[in-house]
């Protein structure tokens, strides 16, 4: 059986599946403008480098969003404890890769640190409110009752 075959017919995929895409398309969006709006507020705030600083730091936030909905399309096939399992692990990996990566950035100084770190976090929530309301909003069932 195939990958694509056995996500079809397993209904807690067809659910991850189905709020996944919900996810990306609720959150696209006001993603997008967050990091517009954050780089307009900070080339007015320190020129060029809050504006490198804004598109760098949505950059950074966008990669750690699409791999959570990466991570669910992955893991959607598996038992519902061990995508929670990935869950957890892949949000603390993303954690500890958001510091490495900030660490990294720290020593650039054609980036803004600060509109670097308050566009990256605005991103952030705006995106994880975006998933919430998707999440509210998409008709997933609660209990999937199994098929044995």
């Amino acid at each position: 059986m195939t990958e694509k075959t056995e996500k079809t017919e397993n209904p807690h995929a067809q659910s991850v599946l189905r709020l996944a895409d919900a996810m990306f398309r609720y959150a696209l969006w006001p993603g997008v403008a967050t990091v517009v709006i954050g780089a307009i507020v900070s080339v007015i705030w320190v020129g060029v480098p809050g504006l490198l600083g804004a598109i760098v730091g949505g950059i950074v936030a966008f990669a750690s969003s699409l791999a959570t909905l990466w991570m669910m399309r992955k893991t959607s096939a598996m038992e519902p404890m061990a995508v929670m399992a990935v869950a957890l692990g892949g949000y603390i990996f993303k954690v500890l890769v958001l510091l490495g990566v900030m660490m990294l950035l720290r020593g650039v100084h054609a980036l803004h640190p600060k509109a670097l770190a308050l566009t990256m976090l605005a991103v952030i929530l705006v995106w994880a409110a975006a998933e919430f309301t998707a999440f509210k909003k998409t008709k997933i069932p609660t209990i999937i009752p199994s098929a044995d």
